[in-house]
């Protein structure tokens, strides 16, 4: 078990790989907004969807339960065969190899840190691997008003290989600048018999703010 929370959390750090060149390029160019409680809004670099579950995929939330960060302000729906492995301050991680796993970190950035820059290079970032084919899908997104940065990973060349579903964004939460990065993660043989779940339980997440 603790092999795979740490592959978990070395997928996380794989996750900044390469964005120090796209933050240098867009330094100084931010001419995006928030409005206070941590929410950005449309900065002109592509449009920001918001969450929407199909009638499928609500299902799977509404027979689920609710699962909480506590002190974090953070929960998602979790279906049964969910189990907690590890929560801690700054790291959420649920899940089996049979269902798949919801990892979840929260990185505290100090109040100068150029959040929107940062956010705006792993756009960049993700619409890089999209055309590399390594993503199947990268979108601008907005949860629970919360806008970030969704992408899907393309089927690994391993058929038993980790496939990835993950988001990135950040709030001002308790007076801190935080990044989130939410991740829900399984073999590639079980993605697609769990994506339909791994989109009802990220599109359920609800953030606190301010």
């Amino acid at each position: 078990m603790r092999s795979v929370l740490g592959l978990g959390i070395l997928m996380f750090a794989l996750s900044f790989c390469n964005l120090g060149e796209r933050m240098q390029q867009l330094q100084g160019t931010d001419d995006a907004k928030t409005d206070g409680t941590g929410t950005t809004k449309d900065n002109g670099s592509g449009d920001v969807e918001e969450a929407e579950m199909t009638a499928a995929q609500k299902a799977i939330a509404d027979g689920g339960s609710t699962v909480e960060w506590e002190g974090q302000g953070i929960s998602w729906q979790l279906p049964s065969g969910w189990p907690k492995m590890d929560v801690r301050k700054e790291s959420f991680n649920y899940g089996s190899p049979a269902s798949g796993f919801l990892i979840g970190t929260i990185s505290s950035m100090s109040p100068d840190f150029p959040s929107e820059t940062s956010l705006k290079a792993t756009y960049e970032s993700s619409l890089e691997q999209l055309r590399q084919g390594k993503y199947e899908s990268a979108r601008w997104l907005e949860i629970d008003g919360v806008k970030g940065v969704e992408f899907v990973e393309a089927v690994p060349e391993d058929k038993d290989g980790i496939r990835r579903f993950q988001w990135i964004a950040f709030r001002n939460f308790q007076g801190q600048n935080q990044q989130l990065n939410i991740m829900l993660s399984t073999k590639q043989s079980n993605f697609e018999k769990q994506r339909d779940t791994f989109a009802a339980i990220m599109y359920s997440m609800k953030i606190a703010k301010g």
